[in-house]
């Protein structure tokens, strides 16, 4: 069978991958072509964009880059159709994804959404295009289905989410090379994860970084994102008790204390890898009002918050990210008492996500679908 998955994100990238070796169990002739990343390439050779080309983050840069985006549309249109496949996987990323689904279904190709746009937290009215553009969706959250199903009439199929196997699989580090390898001394780790984009970097990081001289017990250690060079995060390092770690976010989670996080994916990961986090959020003054007015009946940004529908990590979003706030959370969940609370959390987040084996089952319910 022949496979054209689209992934805009590094995230989508590594579930991608994962997919794309499952897919390989069940259909050993399975051809691919793929946006995506370094970690989807490592699995075959036919990359057509990498989503370092494809990363909008906000209302005006999507708008300031509408010319780039129309010829990515039009360009990914004409590639699914010489490439002729059996299957389109759309990876999350709606704003593009969506768009080349209503196109595709017009088309005849077959339509498969693993990881589903966020509609239940906004563009809720998206149900529409899906149950009109999608023939088959994959969820990640439990209570996704419920959505689905209930809500909105429209049957999905709940996989488990793909983090775990991700976390599970992964080769373990050894603290002590990891240590050496990146000039770490023995001082228990705070991670910092400002996030992958530089403009969201930029407003997280200097906030982060403000923390440094009240733990002179801990160092701190940047999680650099795959998307940008060090020559970008070095203009923030001016503490010698603030080191950097390039695209080894896992590796860092397992060995750290605690973490500050920037709002998205990585809450859940940190999670998953049992670290207390605070999470983190600030945007444009002009992106943060919109997306206020639009996503107005959920209580919680982060995954760890929503998936267990209450306040298991403290989220401080736009004017409550401050030193003054921040320090005070970050003693929190330095405080013993407190990370083991944490911990019991975690553990039942873990139960809720489903367990093991994501990849496989979707990979098995795509291609038992497409064989019929």
């Amino acid at each position: 069978m022949k496979y054209y998955i689209i992934a805009g994100e590094a995230s989508g990238d590594l579930h991608g991958s994962n997919l794309m070796k499952a897919l390989l169990k069940e259909d050993v002739d399975a051809q691919f072509r793929f946006w995506g990343g370094d970690l989807m390439q490592e699995v075959s050779n036919n990359l057509v964009k990498h989503y370092k080309d494809l990363a909008f983050m906000g209302f005006i840069e999507v708008i300031m880059n509408l010319r780039t985006i129309t010829r990515n549309l039009k360009f990914c249109k004409k590639d699914i159709e010489e490439y002729n496949p059996d299957v389109i996987i759309f990876i999350d990323y709606p704003g593009f994804n969506m768009r080349i689904a209503k196109w595709a279904k017009q088309k005849g190709f077959k339509t498969h959404y693993y990881i589903s746009p966020q509609i239940w937290a906004w563009k809720e009215n998206r149900i529409k295009a899906i149950k009109r553009d999608v023939e088959e969706m994959y969820v990640i959250l439990p209570f996704e289905k419920d959505f689905y199903e209930k809500k909105h009439n429209y049957p999905v199929h709940f996989v488990g989410h793909p983090l775990i196997d991700a976390i599970v699989n992964r080769t373990q580090v050894d603290e002590y090379t990891f240590r050496a390898d990146h000039e770490l001394n023995e001082k228990p780790i705070i991670a910092l994860l400002p996030g992958s984009r530089k403009q969201e970097i930029t407003k997280m990081l200097s906030v982060m970084l403000t923390m440094v001289d009240n733990y002179p017990n801990y160092q701190f250690v940047i999680a650099g994102a795959p998307s940008q060079d060090y020559s970008f995060y070095e203009q923030f390092i001016k503490n010698t008790n603030v080191h950097f770690v390039s695209n080894r976010t896992y590796d860092l989670l397992s060995v750290s204390s605690a973490a500050l996080v920037t709002s998205g994916t990585a809450t859940l990961e940190t999670a998953l890898f049992k670290v207390p986090e605070v999470v983190c959020y600030k945007g444009s003054w002009l992106s943060y009002q919109i997306g206020k007015r639009l996503v107005k009946h959920i209580k919680y940004i982060s995954l760890v918050n929503l998936i267990m529908d209450q306040e298991v990590v403290t989220e401080l979003i736009q004017d409550d990210f401050n030193p003054n706030r921040l320090k005070t959370e970050l003693d929190r969940i330095l405080d013993p008492y407190e990370r083991t609370k944490f911990f019991m959390s975690y553990y039942e987040l873990e139960k809720k996500l489903g367990g093991k084996g994501a990849s496989t089952k979707t990979a098995k319910l795509i291609y038992e679908t497409i064989s019929q």
